[in-house]
């Protein structure tokens, strides 16, 4: 294919780029701001492209933040390319105070304290919860007996929790990087604009002074 690497990545390079992309994390970010600046539309749509993805990254449906950002960015009439952008706000030096936070918040509006009497940590239910999807989708296709247990458990103690307070400092976030983004992608645009102008007033005064010394070699 014309356009396959030359250089196959093994799976720990990948994993590597995910989690530190080359040139780290604060020449990703230069990268992200510039392109956002960039963006076509007014400062309003990709402001509110930027809160939709801010936002979902508060929410626990990790793989799926794309697609709920892009979804959102269209129901609010904002920009798509921008709500993709948007979602780089949780990264793996985020994720986990935004998941800490949201939990939080989450136990507190439901009256109800993380479980940790079976000795099970965080990451442990996780584990679990990842274990019951394998075992029981081999066990639905075996005809073995199924058991949900541990995705219960995870379901009680952190999706639930997670997703409901997720919602209000996810709409902080957002919210904060929307009145934040807006004023500095307008100015951006402005000063665009003016150098476009400025571009295309010198190429006419050239063109106009050509054709005036053209125009005096002729007579």
């Amino acid at each position: 294919m014309v356009f396959k690497r030359r250089d196959r990545r093994t799976w720990w390079t990948v994993m590597a780029t995910a989690l530190w992309p080359k040139g780290g994390w604060g020449r990703a970010f230069r990268y992200v701001k510039y392109r956002m600046r960039r963006l076509p539309g007014t400062p309003e749509s990709i402001g509110r492209g930027i809160w939709a993805g801010v936002f979902v990254t508060f929410t626990p449906f990790y793989g799926l933040h794309f697609f709920i950002a892009m979804a959102m960015a269209w129901m609010m009439r904002g920009n798509v390319i921008a709500s993709l952008f948007g979602t780089f706000f949780g990264n793996p030096l985020t994720y986990v105070p935004i998941g800490v936070i949201s939990l939080k918040t989450g136990h507190l509006l439901m009256g109800t304290t993380f479980d940790e009497k079976d000795g099970r940590s965080l990451l442990d239910k996780f584990m679990g919860a990842g274990g019951d999807l394998r075992d029981n989708l081999w066990a639905w296709l075996t005809g073995a007996p199924q058991d949900w247990r541990g995705l219960a458990v995870f379901y009680d103690d952190v999706f639930l929790p997670y997703t409901i307070g997720g919602i209000i400092p996810g709409i902080i976030a957002a919210t904060a990087m929307y009145f934040l983004s807006v004023p500095v992608i307008r100015a951006y645009q402005k000063r665009r604009a003016a150098k476009v102008m400025e571009r295309l007033e010198k190429k006419l005064h050239r063109a106009s002074s050509a054709g005036a010394d053209e125009r005096s070699g002729t007579q």
